[in-house]
C-alpha cells in the first residue's frame, strides 16, 4: 500500500508539473506550414493607407555583431542570430503597404538577367529584321534603408528555483537574452539621414523538470524524471524587432512630413502618432530589465498606523501592548522625505510597571526603490516621550526599517519595525546599571498620497509635453519631397 501511494504521488506530480509537455510532444512528422506572425505583424498590416508609396532600396541589413552560438565548451561556427535579416526587412516593408521595395541585395544577379534579356531580344530582332523591344528601366529608390542587428546579449537575466525532499524534487530555470537593431532612412539625392529608429527585443528561455528517486521497498529503487525546455526562436524575435522598427519609422516619418497618409486616413494617422509618442515617452522612462523610472509617489503623505510596543528596561517580564500613530510625510525628492508623527502607546512590565506615553517623532526616511510599487525603506531621527499630557518629556533617538507596497496611486500599505533609544535610565522609574532604557515598536500602516494642485499640474504638463512635441513636429519645415 505504501509503495502504491508513492507511485500514485509520482504520477500526479508528473501530470501536474508538465502535462502540457506530454500532450504536445512532437512524436510525428509535421507538414510544412506558413510562417508564424508576430505580435507586431497585425499592427503593421493595419496601418492607414499612404497618400503615395515610397520606393526604397535595401542593399544590406545584416548581422553586425559577428557573434557565434555559445556552447559549454566555447563556441561553434554557427552564428548566434539569423543572417537573413535583409529578407525579413523586405517582407516587413511589403506588409506595411507604405513602401515599394526594390531588389538591391542581389543586384548583380538582376543586372546579369536583364543583360541576357537584352541580348536575346537583339538577336531575335536581327533574325527577324525588326527593332528590338526596349526593356523597362529599373525603379530607382528615393530612400535607402540601412542599419542592421547591432547587438545580441546573452544571459542578461538568469534565475530559477528548486526544491527536493525525501527523494522527490523539481526545479525551474529561466534565461533572458536580448537582440537590438538600428534602422535608418537615407535620402539618395542628398545623402541626408532622414530618420533613425532603435528597437530591442528580449528572448526568453525556460526549463522545468521534476524527478522522483526513492527506495519503494527493500532493494527496490524507483527513479523517474520528466521536464521540458522552451526557447523563444531568435528568428521570430528578430522579425518582431524589425517589424517594430518599420512601424516606428513610418509613424515618425508621418510626424516629420517625410511621407503622409491619404486624405481619408489623416485622423487615424494623427491618433497613431499621438499613441506612438506616448509609448515612446514610457520607453524613455523604462530602463534595463523593464524597470519604469517614473515617479509614483506624491509629495504629501498622510499616515495612519497600528502596531505593538514593548519595553526593554531594568524590570523583568515585559509585555506587549497595542500602539497607534498618525503622521505626515513630505517628499523632498524621489528618495528622501521628512516625516512627523504623533504616537500613543503603553509600556508595561507584568504586575510591576504600567504607563501610557505620547511620543512625537521627527524622522528622515530614505526610500530605496522609489520608482517601484514595492520598496524597502529605512529611517532615523529624534523625538521625545511625554507623560501626563506632555508635561514631563524625555528626549530619545529612533531608527527603523520597513516595506511599502503601492496598491494604487493614492494608497500604500507598509509594515515597519523600529528601535527607540532613551538618553536616560528613567523610563520605567528604576535606575539600575549603566545601560539606558529603550523600547521597540512594530506595526502596519496605510499611507494616503495627496497630490497638490502643483503636482497635478505637472502630471498634466507631462501629458501636454507629448502634444507640444507633436505640434512642434507638425510646424517644423517640411522636408523636400525630392528627398524621398
Amino acid at each position: 500500500m505504501k509503495n502504491f501511494k508513492g507511485v500514485a504521488f509520482l504520477l500526479i506530480m508528473m501530470l501536474l508539473s508538465s502535462c502540457g509537455t506530454f500532450f504536445n510532444q512532437p512524436v510525428s512528422e509535421e507538414k510544412a506550414r506558413l510562417g508564424e506572425s508576430t505580435r507586431v505583424s497585425k499592427i503593421l498590416s493595419q496601418l492607414p493607407e499612404p497618400d503615395q508609396k515610397v520606393v526604397v532600396g535595401v542593399y544590406n541589413f545584416r548581422d553586425q555583431t559577428g557573434q557565434f552560438k555559445p556552447t559549454e565548451n566555447g563556441s561553434t561556427f554557427s552564428t548566434a542570430v539569423t543572417q537573413g535579416s535583409t529578407a525579413i526587412l523586405l517582407k516587413a516593408l511589403e506588409d506595411s503597404k507604405w513602401f515599394i521595395p526594390t531588389e538591391r541585395e542581389n543586384l548583380n544577379n538582376l543586372l546579369n538577367e536583364r543583360q541576357i534579356i537584352i541580348s536575346t531580344r537583339q538577336e531575335y530582332a536581327q533574325v527577324n529584321g525588326t527593332t528590338p523591344e526596349r526593356l523597362r528601366p529599373l525603379l530607382f529608390a528615393g530612400i535607402l534603408l540601412e542599419g542592421g542587428i547591432v547587438s545580441y546579449d546573452t544571459n542578461i537575466v538568469t534565475g530559477g528555483i528548486g526544491a527536493r525532499y525525501f527523494g522527490i524534487g523539481g526545479s525551474t530555470k529561466y534565461r533572458q537574452d536580448r537582440v537590438t537593431i538600428y534602422l535608418r532612412a537615407v535620402s539618395t539625392s542628398t545623402g541626408e539621414i532622414l530618420k533613425t529608429v532603435y528597437v530591442s527585443k528580449t528572448i526568453l528561455s525556460q526549463a522545468l523538470d521534476a524527478n522522483y528517486f526513492r527506495f519503494v521497498s527493500f532493494q527496490r529503487l524507483l527513479e523517474a524524471e520528466t521536464g521540458f525546455t522552451r526557447n523563444e526562436p531568435i528568428q521570430l524575435a528578430v522579425t518582431e524587432a524589425v517589424e517594430k522598427a518599420v512601424h516606428s519609422l513610418i509613424i515618425e516619418g508621418i510626424s516629420d512630413n517625410l511621407w503622409s497618409p491619404n486624405a481619408d486616413s489623416k485622423e487615424e494617422a494623427e491618433e497613431l502618432v499621438e499613441s506612438y509618442y506616448e509609448e515612446k515617452k514610457v520607453a524613455d522612462d523604462t530602463k534595463l530589465y523593464d524597470r519604469l523610472y517614473r515617479r509614483r509617489r506624491a509629495k504629501n503623505v498622510l499616515n495612519n498606523s497600528i502596531g505593538i510596543a514593548a519595553i526593554d528596561g531594568d524590570l523583568p517580564n515585559s509585555t506587549i501592548n497595542i500602539f497607534g500613530r498618525i503622521g505626515y510625510k513630505r517628499f523632498l525628492g524621489p528618495y528622501l522625505n521628512l516625516n512627523f508623527s504623533l504616537n500613543q502607546f503603553k509600556l508595561e512590565n507584568e504586575e510591576i510597571f504600567e504607563e501610557t506615553f505620547t511620543s512625537v517623532d521627527l524622522n528622515a526616511e530614505f526610500v530605496i526603490l522609489p520608482f517601484d510599487n514595492l520598496t524597502p525603506f529605512i529611517y532615523s531621527g529624534v523625538g521625545f516621550n511625554g507623560q501626563n499630557g506632555l508635561t514631563d518629556t524625555d528626549l530619545k533617538f529612533q531608527y527603523g526599517a520597513g516595506l511599502e507596497y503601492l496598491v494604487s496611486k493614492t494608497i500604500g500599505l507598509n509594515i515597519f519595525a523600529e528601535h527607540n533609544v532613551m538618553f536616560n535610565d528613567e523610563l520605567d522609574g528604576v535606575i539600575n546599571g549603566k545601560r539606558d532604557d529603550f523600547y521597540y515598536r512594530a506595526g502596519f500602516g496605510v499611507n494616503f498620497y495627496i497630490s497638490s494642485s502643483r503636482d497635478k499640474k505637472r502630471e498634466g504638463e507631462n501629458l501636454e509635453e507629448i502634444d507640444q512635441e507633436l505640434e512642434a513636429l507638425k510646424n517644423s519645415e517640411s522636408k523636400d519631397q525630392n528627398n524621398q
